[in-house]
C-alpha cells in the first residue's frame, strides 16, 4: 500500500505520508459515524468535520515527516509547523463557527410553518468544524502515522 502511494504521489515521503494520513482519518471518520447513526454515509469519505479530523491528520503528519526527512531546524519545517497551527486554529474557530451559524440557519428556515422563501433556501452543510477533541484525535493520528513510517 505503502509503495503504491509513494508511486501515486510522485515518490515524495513527505506527500505519501500527509495523502495515507488524510485517509486514515476519512477512513476512521466513516467508521465512526457509522457507529454512531447506526448508518453508512459515503459523504464522511471525503467531507469535513466530524471525528478525527482529517485536516489535523494531514497537516500533522506533514510537519513530522518534514521534520523526519528535512530535520526540525529546517526552513521547511518551520512552515509546515506555522500551517499546522493554522489549519488547526482555524478548524476549531471559523469553521466550527460557520457549522453551528449553519444549524441555527437550517433550523429557523425549515422550521418555519409558512417558508417565506418557497423552497429558494438551500439546506446549509453543518459539518464543517471540529471540536478540541476532533482536532485532537487528528493531530495524534497524523503524528502516529508519520511516526510509523520512517524517512528514506
Amino acid at each position: 500500500m505503502l509503495q503504491f502511494l509513494q508511486n501515486f504521489c510522485f515518490g515524495n515521503y513527505i506527500l505519501s505520508v500527509a495523502v495515507l494520513s488524510w485517509l486514515a482519518a476519512q477512513v476512521l471518520k466513516t467508521i465512526i459515524n457509522y457507529l454512531l447513526s447506526g448508518k453508512f454515509d459515503a459523504e464522511r469519505l471525503w467531507g469535513a468535520g466530524g471525528m478525527p479530523s482529517a485536516h489535523s491528520a494531514f497537516v500533522c503528519s506533514t510537519f513530522l515527516a518534514v521534520a523526519n526527512s528535512e530535520g526540525p531546524r529546517s526552513p521547511a519545517f518551520a512552515l509546515s509547523f506555522i500551517l499546522a497551527a493554522i489549519v488547526m486554529y482555524d478548524a476549531m474557530g471559523v469553521r466550527r463557527e460557520t457549522g453551528e451559524q449553519a444549524k441555527l440557519l437550517n433550523k429557523f428556515f425549515f422550521d418555519m410553518e409558512e417558508n417565506a422563501f418557497n423552497g429558494d433556501f438551500k439546506k446549509l452543510k453543518e459539518k464543517v468544524g471540529h471540536t478540541p477533541i476532533e482536532v485532537l484525535s487528528g493531530a495524534l493520528l497524523g503524528i502516529l502515522i508519520a511516526m510509523l513510517i520512517p524517512a528514506p
